[in-house]
């Protein structure tokens, strides 16, 4: 029976008929693995989501983690999966041998994962951070942090965190006040409140490794003066064994929409509640130099982004398959031109509007989920190509992409989710059915990790014209070359390259219009309007890159295939259209958000 979390055939079509993943085992670091290792820890990724993961979703959902005496509970499922996740080894899937890691391609783990996230992205939200946090240390930490810290998170035995956001600064980490006094012993003392701190709390491992920004007095003013420090909950014996409790006190538990089985937590660092060497102050250990905290943190930023959109993909993934599965089995209503009121009901399936809708679930989610996979891609190049200059490329290419593949996904595949409730009509709003959970788990990812509005500041405020606009002109002339395959392949390929053309050919006019006043106001004011822009034509890029794999297939899955076509179709002749008007408005430099009054609103 086919699972309902994601689709394992487009898996295989998007990792080995379109990327061929297996060509990477040319390269030394991969050279130990084949297509049989790739679709062996596929397959062992399937069956633990679907085992250990999926069967507790909603009891988590339904059932928050609570305080009890300053300890935190919650279902014991949710240790059992992730006890099960630690000994898959896929909490090392990309790291050295020399680690305890397999050396996957980053393309593979993150297929791995999105099996994960579609069962049970609350309780994927522990593992995901501590890779998150373990990657960053493992690029930016000494040899000892790496010894320390990492491997017994490599183990499951520690889990992580990453501790930014404070409650006077929100996202503005200029603001950051949580300072950090250095001792005589080449630690520092921490003291400050940090919020909204997923899996902040717990009990599921032995010990919680935050990173945390805090400034050592003295130093410079906003981002500049922020450093990165290493702060456990359970500091640590000379022989490596759990010791005192650090300084570090969870104040509450935020309860959200949805991601209800992940703690989110406010903590304060220094209270004085425990006082490790008699005194109080969280202890905690510089990364790297001082006050490069801020450079440090955007690795762990930059992967947890896409990892975001990964998992705001798999959530519309498996509310897609959900809907179509409703949709093929709910009888209701009859066709249009049968006028016999005793004719029997036909599935929902049959009615145009539901097609329309499911059409338009699968065009989303396909189209980001071969986002996410082909950014995995982009990060094997940046670190394996044998060229320097195809790494470079690859990096800059990445960091284009980054803002695109966290907030497209988080906004249309939300919009996937709503459509998948709407197909299953009145029931789709009860809790009889998932996709209601899905799309309150959803609704997060367009916060989590930076808004909307963040993640377009960034795309036209600093990547499109980060070196003089090298990266925007590379990801056009990327895009350019799919196009003049397309046009090589004739037929309806070379028809959906014209209007990718076109579209392209806006992306560069506008992009140089926005930034021809020199008003930086005025250049960003819509760039929120941009960024789903230039997602689109994005998008419409992945859809054309799957037609061309299409076309190079064959008919050896008919239906699958012809699937595939009619999506690729479905987003050229529905959603790429939108961003004429979008674009329309970018160009004329519209200034009606600029000009608006708070007393008007």
């Amino acid at each position: 029976m086919s699972s309902t979390l994601l689709s394992r055939r487009d898996l295989r079509f998007l990792l080995h008929d379109w990327l061929d993943v297996t060509r990477l085992t040319e390269r030394p670091r991969y050279a130990e693995h084949s297509r049989d290792t790739f679709d062996a820890v596929l397959d062992l990724a399937e069956r633990v989501a679907t085992e250990r993961f999926a069967p507790h979703n909603r009891a988590a959902d339904r059932t928050e983690p609570t305080v009890h005496e300053g300890r935190v509970r919650m279902i014991p499922q949710v240790k059992e999966a992730l006890d099960a996740f630690a000994q898959t080894g896929l909490l090392a899937a990309t790291m050295d041998s020399s680690i305890g890691g397999m050396q996957l391609p980053h393309v593979v783990q993150a297929a791995c994962f999105a099996w994960f996230q579609a069962a049970n992205v609350a309780t994927s939200a522990y593992p995901f951070l501590t890779l998150g946090n373990a990657n960053l240390l493992l690029a930016h930490g000494s040899p000892e942090q790496v010894d320390t810290w990492v491997r017994p998170m490599v183990e499951g035995r520690f889990f992580g965190t990453m501790c930014l956001s404070e409650p006077q600064a929100g996202s503005s980490l200029a603001d950051v006040t949580t300072r950090a006094e250095p001792q005589d012993d080449g630690t520092y003392r921490l003291y400050g409140t940090k919020m909204w701190i997923s899996g902040g709390d717990h009990e599921l491992a032995e010990n919680i490794v935050h990173l945390v920004l805090a400034r050592i007095p003295g130093g410079p003013p906003g981002v500049k003066g922020i450093s990165l420090f290493i702060v456990p909950k359970v500091l640590l014996d000379d022989d490596g064994a759990l010791g005192a409790r650090n300084d570090v006190v969870l104040v509450g538990l935020n309860h959200k929409l949805g991601y209800r089985g992940t703690t989110n937590t406010l903590l304060n660092f220094g209270e004085g509640v425990h006082r490790p060497g008699g005194r109080p102050g969280a202890v905690g250990y510089l990364v790297g130099e001082p006050h490069q905290g801020l450079a440090q943190m955007f690795h762990m930023m930059n992967e947890a982004r896409i990892g975001v959109g990964a998992g705001a993909t798999a959530l519309g993934y498996t509310g897609y398959l959900k809907s179509v599965e409703y949709a093929r089995q709910r009888p209701q209503g009859r066709p249009v031109a049968d006028k016999d009121p005793t004719a029997p009901q036909v599935p929902i399936v049959a009615h145009a509007d539901v097609r329309r809708m499911l059409l338009a679930q699968k065009s989303y989610v396909e189209g980001a989920f071969a986002l996410i996979l082909y950014c995995g891609r982009l990060l094997d190049e940046e670190r394996t190509a044998p060229d320097p200059a195809d790494r470079e490329r690859a990096h800059l290419l990445l960091e284009l992409l980054t803002p695109i593949a966290k907030s497209w996904p988080s906004q249309w595949c939300l919009a996937a989710n709503d459509l998948a409730i709407q197909v299953h009509g009145g029931y789709g709003y009860t809790r009889d059915y998932d996709v209601e959970q899905h799309w309150r788990d959803n609704r997060l990812n367009a916060i989590h990790e930076g808004t909307h509005g963040i993640q377009a500041l960034d795309l036209l405020g600093r990547k499109a014209t980060m070196a003089g606009g090298a990266g925007l002109a590379l990801l056009l002339d990327t895009i350019r070359a799919t196009v003049t395959r397309a046009w090589k392949a004739e037929g309806e390929a070379a028809e959906l390259a014209g209007a990718l053309g076109a579209a392209l050919d806006r992306v560069a006019l506008v992009t140089r219009r926005l930034w021809s006043t020199g008003d930086p106001e005025v250049a960003l004011a819509n760039a929120s309007v941009y960024l789903e822009a230039v997602g689109h034509v994005v998008i419409a890029w992945m859809w054309l890159e799957q037609l061309l794999a299409v076309e190079g297939a064959g008919e050896s899955d008919g239906d699958f295939l012809a699937g595939k076509r009619q999506a690729a179709r479905y987003f050229f002749r529905y959603e790429l259209p939108r961003t004429g008007p979008q674009f329309d408005l970018l160009e004329s430099l519209d200034r009606t958000t600029l000009d608006v009054r708070d007393t008007w609103l």
